[in-house]
C-alpha cells in the first residue's frame, strides 16, 4: 500500500475530506486508513460536494475487494491497483468513477535546510535529494517549495 501514490496513511476521516474538499473536483479521490478498523483501508472519492467512503481490505487469500453499492456484486483484485483501475470505470457501485488522484506530496528538507528535522515555514528544493519516507524513496524536483517536515522523513544528497 504505501507504494501507491494515492495513499494517505492514517490521517483521519476529517483530514481525508479536507484533502478532497481542497482540491474539489467531481471524482477526486485518496485512500487512507480506516479509522475504525485496523487493517482496512478507505476509498474515498468526492461527488457533488460529498465524500463518498468505501472499505477496501485485503482477504486471507491476498486479493483486494471494496464495499459497494447493495446489489453490485463484490470482485477482487489481486493488486490494489487494480482495483482503483477498475473503478475509474462508471457503473461499478461507488458514487462516481475514480477521476483525479489526490497524490501524498512529499514534504521534504535536507539536513542543511533544517536542524533536527524541525520544519521551516518553506525551503525550496534544489533536486539534488533523494528522499527518504516511511520505507518510501522519492526524487525531489528542482524549484519546488517544500513546506512541512516530521521527524519521519529526511532529504540525503544524491
Amino acid at each position: 500500500m504505501e507504494n501507491l501514490a494515492v495513499y494517505h496513511g492514517p490521517i483521519g476521516k476529517e483530514e481525508g475530506e479536507r484533502r478532497l474538499g481542497q482540491d474539489g473536483r467531481d471524482g477526486c479521490y485518496l485512500v487512507r486508513n480506516s479509522d475504525s478498523v485496523e487493517g482496512v483501508y478507505c476509498l474515498c472519492v468526492l461527488c457533488q460536494g460529498y465524500v463518498y467512503t468505501y472499505r477496501i481490505h485485503k482477504d486471507d487469500a491476498g486479493s483486494w475487494a471494496a464495499e459497494t453499492s447493495p446489489g453490485v456484486q463484490k470482485r477482487y483484485f489481486r493488486q490494489i491497483k487494480n482495483l482503483i483501475a477498475a473503478f475509474q470505470k462508471p457503473g461499478q457501485g461507488i458514487a462516481m468513477p475514480l477521476l483525479y488522484p489526490v497524490t501524498l506530496e512529499f514534504n521534504v528538507y535536507s539536513a542543511t535546510q533544517t536542524e533536527s528535522h524541525k520544519a521551516r515555514e518553506t525551503a525550496p528544493c534544489m533536486g539534488n535529494h533523494t528522499m527518504y519516507e516511511q520505507g518510501r524513496v522519492g526524487r525531489c524536483f528542482p524549484s519546488r517549495t517544500h513546506s512541512f517536515c516530521s521527524k519521519q522523513s529526511c532529504c540525503r544528497e544524491t
